[in-house]
């Protein structure tokens, strides 16, 4: 079921025996994603990462919390050290949403990987309540969260752009002096 195991990083091991049906990020999971138009949970974290396992331990060694993870979305689960480029997206995306970032950092996604919810930590019974709103709002209203997508990926793309200064003004002896 979890397909963890043979992974090489230390975070992704930890999660192996976890009754969350884990994928590593890749094709097999963004297929199935796309296939069964589910939504995908991408979490991201680090092995020495306190919170990491805490909601390890409260939210995905739990079988419940598994169940409607695993019923309602294909989970994803990164290690930041090793995927720094998939981590700087997401973590993109859940400061623009909330305004800080931090890790776990767990993202909700359209099959198409484009984030539409995204937090930290999350309490056992927070979480589990929250996953059936995104759910729930993709399967009733799947046009406004494919436009709700664009915005936010586009806001993602802009967050991330790095204006140059093409002058530089002049500055002389005087310009430090307070007037």
């Amino acid at each position: 079921m979890n397909r963890l195991a043979n992974s090489t990083s230390p975070y992704l091991l930890q999660h192996a025996n976890n009754p969350v049906n884990w994928y590593p990020q890749g094709t097999e999971a963004l297929q199935k994603a796309k296939d069964e138009n589910k939504l995908i949970i991408v979490s991201i974290g680090y092995s020495a990462c306190h919170w990491c396992h805490v909601m390890e331990h409260e939210s995905f060694e739990d079988k419940d919390v598994a169940a409607v993870m695993n019923e309602y979305f294909v989970c994803i689960k990164v290690d930041r050290e090793e995927r720094p480029d998939v981590d700087q997206i997401y973590m993109s995306a859940v400061q623009l949403i909330s305004g800080r970032g931090g890790w776990p950092l767990n993202c909700v996604c359209l099959p198409d990987q484009r984030p539409i919810y995204a937090g930290t930590y999350f309490r056992k019974n927070d979480w589990t309540s929250l996953l059936f709103n995104p759910a729930d709002y993709y399967k009733q209203k799947p046009e406004d969260a494919n436009e709700y997508a664009t915005r936010l990926t586009e806001g993602i793309q802009k967050y991330e752009s790095i204006g140059f200064v093409e002058t530089q003004p002049d500055y002389t002896k005087a310009d430090p002096r307070s007037s």
